[in-house]
C-alpha cells in the first residue's frame, strides 16, 4: 500500500522532470554538453532530477553536488526567497549547491566549468 502511494506522489514529478529535460534553456543545453557522458572528469551527471519536493537542473550523486542554471524566472518577485528555501533544503540533505545565471553559462561556459572544477577540488586544466 505504501509503495503505491509513493509511486503516485512521485509520478507527476518524474513526468515534469522529463518535460523539463525536453524544454531546457540555452544555458542548460550548453552546460549539459560539457557534463554529459562522463565528459567532466569522468563523473556521471544527471539532469532534471527530483530531490524531495524539488527538481534540480544537474546532479552529481558521487560528490552530492547540485548545479542550478537560473533563467529569467529566478529574478521575479518572490523567486529569491523560494530559491533560498530550496537551497537550504538541499544543503540540509547534504548537497552542495552551485548557482549560475543562464547568461553567465551562455557567455562563459568555460568560466562556469572552472568554478565547478575548483568546487570539486580537481586541478585546473
Amino acid at each position: 500500500m505504501l509503495r503505491n502511494f509513493v509511486f503516485s506522489v512521485q509520478r507527476p514529478k518524474t513526468t515534469f522532470a522529463r518535460y523539463l529535460r525536453k524544454h531546457s534553456t540555452t544555458g542548460e543545453r550548453i552546460l549539459w554538453q560539457k557534463l554529459r557522458a562522463k565528459r567532466f572528469h569522468g563523473l556521471v551527471f544527471r539532469r532534471q532530477v527530483p530531490i524531495g519536493p524539488y527538481i534540480v537542473d544537474f546532479l552529481c550523486v558521487k560528490h552530492r553536488l547540485v548545479i542550478e542554471v537560473d533563467g529569467d524566472s529566478h529574478y521575479a518577485l518572490g523567486a529569491q526567497e523560494r530559491d533560498a528555501r530550496r537551497e537550504q533544503y538541499l544543503c540540509q540533505q547534504g548537497f552542495r549547491v552551485l548557482r549560475f545565471g543562464n547568461a553567465q553559462v551562455v557567455q562563459g561556459v568555460d568560466t562556469v566549468i572552472g568554478t565547478i572544477t575548483q568546487t570539486l577540488g580537481f586541478p585546473s586544466d
